[in-house]
């Protein structure tokens, strides 16, 4: 990889914003899920129904298995997006990892922690 083949100061700066936006919006997304996970959804009506409540309860621990996993998908999200930071402080990011090149801006604005540029994921399939 030469050392010109990286994006500018300004461009990096952009994409720090970006990152920074996507990173507070997960936060409050895994916040979401997790009060989701948190919050049995019962309203203290477990006595009312006792014909059904074997089907609740299986629906309950569906629903909590559901959002933990949805939980642990959206913290990998957030440390992604956190790694992409230090590539941008280490003035790395945007380079893909396996060709060299830079990763085209458009896709940079889509997925900001990619590492791979399309051509390096296509030889992956």
């Amino acid at each position: 990889m030469a050392d010109n083949v990286r994006y500018s100061d300004a461009d990096l700066e952009h994409f720090k914003g970006v990152i920074g936006e996507k990173i507070e919006k997960a936060q409050r997304d895994l916040e979401l899920i997790k009060s989701a996970y948190m919050n049995d959804h019962n309203n203290g009506t477990e006595d009312t129904s006792p014909t059904f409540k074997a089907f609740d309860e299986g629906s309950a621990v569906m629903s909590k298995e559901s959002n933990s996993q949805l939980a642990i998908r959206q913290e990998k999200f957030i440390r992604d997006l956190k790694n992409a930071l230090i590539r941008i402080e280490n003035k790395t990011y945007g380079v893909c990892r396996v060709t060299g090149k830079l990763i085209n801006k458009k896709r940079l604005e889509l997925v900001p922690h990619a590492t791979l540029s399309i051509e390096a994921k296509n030889m992956q399939q």
